[in-house]
């Protein structure tokens, strides 16, 4: 969308809703992305400034995972759960030809490497783990029952378990972009395939939880951001997503880089989480860090295939070989 198109809509939109006259001013289109717009602005009502962000599908008709719509009620059910994430305002209508809703602004950082190596953030390192914590046992505790607008996020399909639903897609992901050998992969799917953990209660997973995904501060965690993977499944692929080692951004601890594995699990389990078998916490480490070698090679073979040019994809290509090492420790027991 244009930005005068953008101004003159959001000014309809607030005043509609604030019942007053509104002006939209410092507005700015922010990176983010082909699978949505976001655009940052303040807007002067009658009820006061609110300093917003807007959220939009980037074409007409062309819906994205999860929709807008869906996005903002996944929002609106981890505000209402008490999990630390941008206050939604309003869902959208046909002001835009696209689906949009609009949420408060947070002030902060998101870069993880400057969580785990600014002097300002010493305090905030201390607590994150922590705060982290709380908020995924709040995630977790939120019921489909209590929120059937969330009904249509995907699920495992019928008689397969979370874990080895998750497998299959990633195994498929990389027997179809596979270019060369990775006997670390195959090693890696064999082993998780022979180690398989037992069906779980499924809750709402984030589905990207980690060090990048989340506002901070000095203070810690502002708002969990990034909810477009969240669905239906098992608890322990969030726990253990956060632990891969490509997200700690260079810090020595396993838990965003900041936390030992076992604080952060007394963390959950105080706030309310499940009781966490250690062992199937570690298979979706495994997992986790099998799933992002996978998705670094199948970018690269967008790359290398000619169906996508971006030297950002390459680049990313380039860290496979990180993941592949990162596996074999895993696999010898080596986990620090």
């Amino acid at each position: 969308m244009q930005k005068e198109e953008v101004q003159q809509g959001l000014e309809r939109f607030i005043a509609a809703r604030t019942g007053g006259s509104v002006t939209v001013s410092n507005l700015a289109r922010l990176s983010g992305g082909a699978s949505r717009e976001t655009w940052s602005f303040d807007a002067d009502t009658p009820q006061g400034r609110i300093e917003g962000i807007l959220r939009a599908d980037p074409v007409p008709g062309a819906p994205t995972i999860p929709g807008r719509e869906l996005e903002y009620h996944l929002i609106k059910a981890a505000w209402d759960a008490g999990v630390t994430v941008p206050e939604p305002l309003w869902d959208g209508d046909d002001t835009f030809p696209v689906k949009f809703f609009v949420m408060r602004r947070v002030p902060g950082e998101t870069l993880g490497a400057r969580l785990i190596r600014g002097e300002q953030y010493a305090k905030a390192r201390e607590v994150v783990p922590y705060q982290l914590a709380r908020d995924l046992a709040r995630i977790h505790a939120i019921r489909e029952a209590d929120h059937p607008e969330l009904a249509g996020l995907e699920r495992p399909p019928a008689g397969k378990t979370s874990a080895e639903a998750q497998l299959d897609y990633y195994e498929t992901s990389y027997r179809t972009a596979e270019l060369d050998p990775h006997p670390v992969f195959e090693l890696a799917i064999r082993w998780l395939r022979q180690h398989l953990p037992p069906p779980s209660e499924l809750v709402l997973v984030h589905g990207d939880f980690r060090l990048g995904n989340f506002i901070f501060d000095e203070t810690g965690v502002k708002g969990i951001l990034d909810w477009e993977l969240a669905h239906w499944g098992d608890p322990m692929e969030d726990l253990g997503w956060l632990a891969v080692k490509s997200w700690r951004f260079g810090g020595r601890l396993p838990m965003a880089g900041v936390g030992t594995r076992e604080a952060f699990i007394e963390a959950y389990e105080a706030a309310g989480g499940r009781k966490v078998n250690r062992q199937h916490f570690l298979w979706y480490e495994m997992f986790g860090n099998l799933k992002w070698g996978v998705i670094t090679m199948t970018q690269a073979a967008t790359y290398l295939t000619g169906r996508n040019r971006s030297v950002e994809l390459a680049a990313i290509g380039r860290r496979t070989a990180e993941t592949e090492i990162v596996l074999l420790e895993l696999l010898e027991g080596r986990w620090d």
